[in-house]
């Protein structure tokens, strides 16, 4: 990082990152939300050219040795803290479900999240219970109404993402999905977001059932679309969830099994240098 990022990092505000980060969703065109997974991805990404990070819930899980949703609220906002420490950009961050079933909870998480640096974040309807996957509607839509309401109380505006868990959940029903969405643009979500819809045509179909910002996951093979073609499709922006994270670790898994099992360190051929890496983590 020049010096001159460096003061910009220093100097940037919340409210102005909050500000940078909604024009990204009004401008003409869709644009990558990048998932990172600690402070030095971060930077990397921030030098690469991303606008905007996010954070990834699995990937904040795997870096503690953990599954996707098995860490705590406090655990976190901590991970968030770090990514939002480590570049001037925008970071909005995966809050699972807010980490409690009540929406007085799911509100204090949007206002702890603030209180880490972050400018934005997303509520999904999924209650963690294989028996019964999503929320009740009713519910579901209070718990992101709760969100709201705490964002706007924000000095700044934070940006509310509201997701559908439908696909992911083992519940493929395209049109509750889409009631679903609707549900929370009404009680007033910034960006609505279905992980895992199955195909383009079902990408047009909820970006043209609601008004808001449709988010789009990227990661999964076969359900993963160029960026071009999710724009003309009306998605406004394009998330990463753990793909990031899973490409370095298939680096980690390559070389170690090569090690491991041939005793040869071809890898290090292929590998960025030290200066590369520090040229991205130097101030």
């Amino acid at each position: 990082m020049a010096a001159g990022e460096r003061n910009v990092q220093m100097t940037t505000t919340q409210h102005e990152k909050a500000e940078q980060f909604r024009a990204l969703h009004q401008g003409p065109a869709a644009f990558v939300i990048a998932n990172a997974w600690d402070g030095g991805s971060a930077r990397m990404l921030a030098k690469l050219g991303f606008q905007a990070l996010a954070t990834s819930s699995g990937a904040a899980a795997a870096t503690l040795g953990r599954l996707d949703g098995q860490i705590t609220r406090e655990e976190a906002l901590a991970h968030s803290r770090v990514i939002v420490g480590a570049t001037s950009l925008p970071v909005s961050a995966d809050l699972e479900k807010g980490f409690g079933d009540a929406p007085e909870t799911v509100a204090e998480t949007i206002r702890l999240a603030a209180g880490v640096g972050l400018v934005g974040g997303s509520i999904e309807d999924a209650t963690g219970d294989r028996a019964k996957p999503l929320y009740d509607l009713g519910l579901a839509t209070e718990r992101v109404a709760a969100a709201v309401e705490a964002a706007r109380a924000l000095p700044f505006p934070f940006l509310l993402t509201a997701r559908s868990e439908s696909f992911l959940r083992g519940r493929p029903d395209l049109d509750d999905t889409i009631r679903r969405l609707q549900a929370y643009e009404r009680a007033g979500a910034d960006v609505l977001f279905a992980p895992a819809l199955p195909d383009l045509a079902a990408v047009r179909a909820v970006c043209s059932a609601v008004s808001k910002p449709v988010n789009f996951m990227a990661g999964i093979p076969g359900k993963t679309f160029p960026v071009a073609e999710l724009a003309a499709a009306g998605v406004k922006r394009v998330s990463l969830a753990t793909s990031l994270y899973r490409a370095a670790v298939t680096g980690l898994l390559v070389a170690a099994r090569e090690v491991r099992e041939s005793g040869t360190f071809a890898y290090i051929d292929h590998l960025v240098t030290t200066p590369e890496l520090n040229g991205f983590l130097r101030d």
